[in-house]
C-alpha cells in the first residue's frame, strides 16, 4: 500500500518545480514510510511513498518500463489478488520478470494490453502511468472504489493527482476552496459524497471502475467495469456452495505478504468468517492467526440493546477465540481518548467524517499495527449481501434510507449559504440519478428492480463512506487493511441473486449465513447484525459538548461562518436520537462531526468562496 501523486503540464518545463511534488510526497509519507521515490521530466512529475508488504527491493517506484512508444513510468497504490495468474499469463507471452512484485505484474500488464489492463486485475488499486514518448498519463482505480485517486484540472491545461487530498492542496494551483455546492455536500450528505466530487472547488475523484487518458487533448474517461444484471440460472444448493467458492477464494487471496498478517474480530457474521478461513489457510502453513477487536470502557455499564445495536461484542468474541485458538488483543479506549481523537481522524480523512467511529477506528490501527502490517476486515458484507434493515423496509424512492433528515441538516446552514439552496432536490436528485443508473433485465418486476437499485445506491454511496474511513484510518498509521467482501466477483455475483435467495430462510445475510455454515460456532452463525460499536458513555457527550461550547464562544471560529450558532446551541440541549448519518450517529456524534468541520476548517486553512 503506498501513496502516490503527480504533475503533468506540457506549457513549461516541470523539472525546475520539483519543491512542488516533493511537498506532496511529503504530505502522503504516513501511507508509505518505508520507502520513496521521484520521477521527473520536462512534462511529468510523479511521486511515490510505499508501506513495503511484498517484495521490498523489488517493487520500488516510481517503476520504469519500456513500451512501443518508449519508456514509461508506474505509481501505484494497491494489492493485486490474482498477481500469480497474471504472472503466469505474461509469462507465456514472452514477459520476464525480475521480482515478486504485483507492481512490476500492474506495468507490465500495462505495457501487454493498454487500457484495458484494468478489467484483468482482481485486486484493490490506484495508478498512473506516464508514456514518456506519447506524452500521455493513463490512470485507473479498482472496480469497487477501495482505494482513492483525487485529481484536478489546472488552468493552464495541465492535471494534478494524489492519493489523498492533503496532498492534492499542496500544489499552489489547487488551493483548499469551498463554494456552495461543497457546502452542501458537507451539511446535507456528510459524511457521505456524490460520487466523484472531491469537496473542494475544482476536485474530483476518479469514480470507482473508471479509468482514462491525459493528453494534450485534455482529459478523456471511461467506465471500464459496472454492475450488470444478468439471469440468475443457479438453484439454491448451487447458489450457497458458489458463494462459499467466491467467499473462501476471496480471503485466501488476500492473505498473501511477506509480513505479518492478522484479521479484525468483532464476533459479527462478516469478521468472524474472515477470521475463519484465514485461520485455517495460516495454519496449513503452520502460523498461528492473530486477531484484534476494539470496545469502550464502561460500555457494558452503559450499553442498551436496540434495533440497529442489538448486543454487544465480548461473549461472541470470546466464542471465536476459543473456537479458532487464535492469539486475541482487545483495544479498550477510554471516551477521552475518543474525543481528543477527533481532530486527528478528520486530518486523516481530509474531512470531517463519522466522527467517534472514526477516531475509535484510527487508534484501533494504531494498536494494531503494533503486531502487524497487514489486516483483514468485514467492510462491505452488509451492503452486498443486503445486511441493513433498509433492504427488507425500503424507503421512499428518491430517499437516502441512511440520511432521512435533509430538513434538519438544512436547519443548520446560515442564511447566507441556504439562499438559493433548494436541500431537497439538492439530495434527491443525487438520488435519483444513481438509482437510474441501476442496470436491470427487461423481465424484472417491481421488486427484482428495487432490490438491484438498492444494492446499486448502498455501493455506490454508503459503502463509499466506509471505504474512505477504512483506507483513511488505517494507512494514517501504515497499516494496510484488505476487504475481502470487497471482492468484485462477489458483488457482481450477488447483484444477480434474488432477494428470496439472498435472504434465505427469511433472515438477513441468510445466503451468508448458509454459505458459513461449515466454519462457525452456531451462536456466531446465528447472531443479528451488530455494527462496529461506538462509545455509549456519557463522558464523551460531556466532552464533545464541552468542545462544541468553546468553539461558540470564539468568534474567530470559521464554523460560524458556514453554520448557525442557534442551531448548534439547540444542538447542545438536543436529547432525542435524530440520526445525521446511518443508525449510530445521533447527538453526540452529531456534535463530534461539527467539531472535527470546525478543525477542518481551520487546519486546512479552507476559504468560502
Amino acid at each position: 500500500m503506498c501513496g502516490i501523486a503527480g504533475e503533468i503540464d506540457y506549457t513549461r518545463d516541470l523539472r525546475t518545480q520539483a519543491e512542488v511534488i516533493e511537498a506532496m510526497q511529503a504530505a502522503l509519507r504516513r501511507r508509505g514510510p518505508d520507502q520513496e521515490g521521484l520521477y521527473r521530466s520536462p512534462h511529468a512529475l510523479l511521486a511515490h511513498t510505499r508501506l513495503c508488504v511484498v517484495d521490498r527491493e523489488g517493487g520500488r517506484q516510481p517503476m520504469g518500463g519500456e513500451g512501443p512508444a518508449g519508456p514509461c513510468r508506474l505509481v501505484y497504490n494497491g494489492e493485486l489478488y490474482n498477481t500469480e495468474d497474471l504472472r503466469r499469463e505474461l509469462t507465456d507471452r514472452g514477459w520476464t520478470f525480475q521480482g515478486r512484485s504485483d507492481t512490476e505484474v500492474v506495468l507490465k500488464s500495462y505495457l501487454e494490453w493498454g487500457e484495458a489492463c484494468p478489467e484483468r486485475f482482481n485486486g484493490i488499486f490506484a495508478f498512473a502511468v506516464w508514456e514518456e514518448g506519447g506524452e500521455t498519463l493513463f490512470l485507473a482505480r479498482d472496480r469497487m472504489g477501495v482505494k482513492p485517486l483525487f485529481f484536478s484540472l489546472l488552468p493552464g491545461g495541465g492535471l494534478v493527482f494524489a492519493s489523498e487530498l492533503k496532498a492534492l492542496v499542496r500544489h499552489p494551483a489547487v488551493p483548499p476552496e469551498l463554494d456552495r455546492e461543497g457546502a452542501a455536500e458537507l451539511l446535507l450528505l456528510g459524511p457521505g459524497r456524490t460520487p466523484g466530487c472531491g469537496v473542494f472547488r475544482n476536485v474530483r475523484e476518479l469514480l470507482p471502475g473508471q479509468c482514462g487518458t491525459f493528453s494534450r487533448r485534455g482529459l478523456h474517461l471511461r467506465r471500464y467495469w459496472s454492475l450488470r444484471a444478468e439471469p440468475h440460472t443457479e438453484d439454491e444448493a448451487q447458489t450457497v456452495a458458489h458463494v462459499r467458492f467466491l467467499v473462501e477464494d476471496a480471503i485466501r487471496r488476500q492473505l498473501v505478504s511477506d509480513v505479518p498478517v492478522g484479521t479484525f474480530l468483532s464476533g459479527e457474521l462478516d469478521s468472524s468468517i474472515i477470521s475463519a478461513v484465514a485461520s485455517r489457510a495460516l495454519g496449513e502453513r503452520g502460523e498461528e492467526l492473530r486477531t484484534f477487536s476494539v470496545d469502550y470502557r464502561d460500555n457494558g455499564r452503559y450499553f442498551t440493546a436496540g434495533h440497529f445495536q442489538p448486543s454487544q461484542d465480548g461473549p461472541y468474541i470470546q466464542t471465536m477465540v476459543d473456537f479458532l485458538g487464535c492469539r486475541h488483543t482487545a483495544a479498550v479506549l477510554d471516551p477521552a481518548q475518543v474525543a481528543g481523537a477527533l481532530d486527528e481522524a478528520a486530518q486523516a480523512r481530509d474531512l470531517p467524517g463519522m466522527a467517534d467511529i472514526d477516531a475509535s477506528l484510527l487508534l484501533f490501527c494504531r494498536r494494531v499495527r503494533r503486531d502487524v502490517t497487514v489486516a483483514l476486515s468485514g467492510e462491505c458484507a452488509d451492503e452486498i449481501f443486503g445486511g441493513y434493515p433498509w433492504f427488507r423496509d425500503p424507503p421512499a424512492v428518491g430517499e437516502f434510507p441512511w440520511a432521512r433528515s435533509t430538513a434538519w441538516r438544512t436547519s443548520f446552514l446560515s442564511p447566507e449559504w441556504a439562499e438559493g439552496l433548494d436541500a431537497e432536490e439538492f439530495v434527491r436528485a443525487r438520488c435519483r440519478s444513481s438509482l437510474a443508473q441501476a442496470d436491470c433485465l427487461p423481465e424484472d418486476g417491481p421488486a427484482r428492480r428495487r432490490a438491484r437499485q438498492l444494492m446499486h445506491l448502498n455501493m455506490n454511496w454508503f459503502m463509499q463512506t466506509l471505504l474512505d474511513r477504512k483506507d483513511r484510518m488505517s494507512m494514517w498509521s501504515a497499516l494496510e487493511v484488505r476487504v475481502p467482501f470487497c471482492d468484485w466477483r462477489i458483488a457482481q455475483y450477488l447483484y444477480n441473486v434474488p432477494p428470496e435467495l439472498r435472504d434465505l430462510g427469511g433472515q438477513e445475510k441468510g445466503l451468508l449465513r448458509a454459505a458459513a455454515a461449515p466454519w462457525l460456532p452456531r451462536e456466531v452463525l446465528e447472531r443479528k447484525k451488530s455494527p462496529y460499536p461506538k462509545t455509549v458513555h456519557p463522558l464523551y457527550l460531556e466532552l464533545v459538548s464541552g468542545q462544541l461550547r468553546k468553539v461558540l464562544a470564539d468568534n474567530t471560529s470559521p464554523l460560524l461562518d458556514l453554520v448557525r450558532r442557534e442551531a448548534l446551541e439547540a444542538l447542545l440541549v438536543r436529547r432525542d436520537a435524530q440520526p445525521w448519518y446511518g443508525q449510530l450517529m445521533t447527538t453526540p456524534q452529531t456534535i463530534a462531526y461539527f467539531l472535527q468541520l470546525d478543525h477542518w476548517l481551520r487546519a486546512y486553512q479552507v476559504r468560502l468562496v
